[in-house]
């Protein structure tokens, strides 16, 4: 069994009258098959990963007058590859560092007009190595015809859900039984990924 990680993942941001936000998973796939949706002038993306530079590449690719790709700490602390945000860089996607979007605003008829932007500052280092941010309470509010979450992929829960003798860990991906072995803690299943992040939502059996 491979079920991936392709569940996008969440946060809970209030909206005025705005309309239903896109996840990047989403919006890569619908495009990817000629079902964009309409982009409008200018699309905002939140998210510093490989994922969100997918997702910002694409919107401008496909017509967007203006891509703004929000990020809640800087260009150093992004998780995204090197070459990744050079491509985006190139392509003329426009980066907002220490930005985090705290409300997204609409219009009457229920689509998505803006964002207000908490900006933000580093503190000391999270458990990640990374710097953690920090709200600095200033805020900003940013034009926008449509709003792109890309927070990164979280595990598909059909192994945690279906069968509790393989153990997960908090995120829901594969705790391995012993390091470096593969093995999970069900006997004669294996994982098939990452062992050196602590274990993968792809096993064989």
């Amino acid at each position: 069994v491979a079920v991936g990680a392709h569940i996008s993942k969440r946060i809970e941001i209030p909206t005025r009258d705005a309309g239903k936000m896109l996840d990047a998973v989403s919006f890569l796939s619908k495009a990817n098959v000629g079902d964009a949706p309409k982009l409008g002038r200018r699309v905002a993306i939140y998210g510093g990963g490989n994922t969100a530079m997918d997702a910002a590449r694409t919107a401008k690719r496909l017509g967007a007058e203006e891509v703004v790709c929000l990020y809640r700490r800087t260009r150093a602390e992004s998780p995204a590859r090197l070459e990744e945000l050079e491509h985006a860089e190139e392509e003329g996607i426009d980066f907002r560092w220490l930005s985090s979007p705290v409300e997204i605003y609409g219009n009457e008829d229920g689509l998505v007009t803006g964002a207000r932007v908490q900006v933000m500052e580093l503190g000391e280092p999270d458990d990640s190595g990374r710097r953690r941010p920090i709200a600095t309470g200033r805020t900003e509010t940013i034009h926008a015809d449509l709003v792109i979450m890309a927070l990164g992929n979280a595990a598909n829960p059909i192994i945690k859900d279906s069968e509790p003798r393989i153990h997960t860990s908090k995120w829901g991906t594969l705790e391995l039984d012993h390091k470096g072995s593969q093995a999970t803690s069900l006997e004669g299943v294996y994982t098939g990924g990452d062992a050196a992040r602590g274990g993968s939502t792809a096993i064989m059996a």
